[in-house]
């Protein structure tokens, strides 16, 4: 991202919309909130993803001078280990009527590298630097039947001084800029195209829980209304309601025999963790397919 004095808040709307038409590969704002956004970049290309990552962790060789400090690629570096730093040296001048020393920006902090699978870097580029802001890129790569895929995603996220439509577009358009960058050199080829999600069946008659089906043996509601009344109506021939019902022994109540002692649970063992082995589609599942949830 070049890094002068105009801001990308400052670039007019069709500089904008061309540094997106520019991208030769799936870009967009995949969310965008007040507090943030998310720029998703990605490309197939038929170079290997020992290729890629050896091309990935040189900066040097495809990052745009346009989008540096010092007006020239040839002075980043990238450290592809945890704390290693994504950096640009500011050269030293020395001229007639002019002496600097030599400065220095670091533009991001490595914090996982997987060779040949992702590469994830925290902060803040561009003009983004001067805000209390955090971005999160993530490179991942994955083979696939034409060659290697790239996902490129920056999630930025924090209060900034910016307008979020304007300066997620231009921060989008760049991350494209610069993911094009890196994949002409590596051959770019057609995206492929995304499966689409098969539909869940609904639920079969047979699989209704029992407590939903009617019982065999009941009788229809209205059924039972109407045995109820005919139960009410006293026969023909018995005594009237008004005739004093003969009152009824009671019987002694039998005793209650000594329930047997229940046996003690033994309590089951509890079951064995199951060691988890680190995966990297683990850890970057939801670059994989579809966007991010």
């Amino acid at each position: 991202m070049k890094f002068s004095t105009v801001t990308l808040a400052a670039v007019p709307l069709f500089a904008v919309m061309a540094l997106v038409q520019a991208a030769p590969a799936a870009a967009e704002i995949t969310r965008s909130t007040d507090l943030g956004f998310v720029s998703r970049n990605e490309v197939v290309v038929s170079a290997s993803p020992k290729e890629v990552w050896l091309a990935l962790i040189s900066p040097a060789t495809w990052w745009r001078s346009e989008h540096t400090w010092s007006g020239d690629a040839k002075n980043l570096t990238l450290m592809p280990q945890a704390g290693g730093c994504f950096c640009e040296t500011i050269p030293e001048v020395d001229e007639p009527g002019r002496f600097t020393l030599q400065g220095s920006v670091e533009h991001m902090r490595v914090v996982q590298a997987y060779p040949e699978s992702a590469l994830r870097m925290i902060g803040s580029l561009g003009p983004l630097q001067s805000e209390p802001v955090t971005g999160v890129l993530t490179v991942a790569i994955s083979k696939v039947a034409k060659g290697t895929r790239i996902v490129w995603e920056y999630n930025v996220g924090g209060a900034m001084r910016y307008e979020i439509p304007v300066i997620s577009q231009a921060v989008d358009g760049v991350m494209a800029t610069q993911l094009a960058a890196l994949a002409k050199p590596l051959g770019v080829v057609e995206m492929p195209v995304a499966e689409p999600r098969p539909v869940e069946p609904a639920t079969p008659p047979s699989e209704v829980a029992p407590s939903a089906r009617p019982s065999a043996g009941a009788a229809p509601a209205t059924a039972g209304q109407g045995g109820a009344k005919a139960a009410s109506t006293p026969a023909a021939g018995a005594p009237s309601a008004k005739a004093p019902a003969t009152p009824a022994k009671s019987l002694p109540a039998p005793a209650a025999r000594p329930s047997a002692a229940p046996a003690p649970a033994v309590p089951s063992p509890a079951p064995k963790p199951v060691p988890k082995s680190p995966s990297v589609d683990e850890a970057f599942g939801d670059l994989k397919d579809g966007k991010p949830g």
